[in-house]
């Protein structure tokens, strides 16, 4: 009787943690009870860091210049379970970023040379460059500092 008492008084803080995840009371993870503030996150890489941060814990705000850019990411966040919520934020010119994207991928033939020179040789996935986001929000990288993480497939880098 009294190892039984004993196996229950053990368990009993471990089911109280179960209940209250369940419940929507407590927020576990490597982000639990953090705040990520995630600019240009309706698309792309910045939505996928988006929702790798917020299935870490952490409660997330997504961005975008765009009103309609933002009801859609957080309903496709929301619709997962995960604690998100939106604002419209504008951080460039709409032309400048649309150059820039249309330059490092509208190009067969440049994305094909690129990916040559890659040890993985293909294009990397948004969810791929989310992961270490995530990690280096983490306590996990709290003895990280002043780092270069190259999320790059293996492509030589120079900084």
């Amino acid at each position: 009787m009294q190892q039984a008492r004993l196996l229950l008084n053990c368990c009993a803080p471990a089911w109280e943690s179960v209940r209250k995840a369940s419940s929507g009371m407590a927020r576990w993870g490597p982000l639990a009870n953090k705040v990520a503030l995630v600019t240009a996150s309706t698309d792309g890489i910045g939505f996928a860091i988006a929702g790798r941060l917020a299935r870490d814990g952490a409660h997330v705000v997504v961005s975008s210049r765009k009103q309609q850019n933002v009801d859609r990411a957080v309903a496709a966040l929301q619709g997962e379970g995960l604690s998100v919520v939106g604002t419209v934020c504008h951080v460039g010119k709409a032309e400048d970023r649309e150059r820039l994207v249309d330059t490092l991928w509208m190009d067969k033939e440049r994305e094909e040379s690129i990916k040559e020179t890659m040890q993985i040789t293909r294009i990397g996935k948004p969810d791929e460059c989310a992961g270490i986001v995530s990690f280096l929000c983490s306590e996990d990288a709290s003895y990280i500092t002043g780092e270069t993480v190259v999320v790059g497939g293996g492509t030589p880098s120079r900084l």
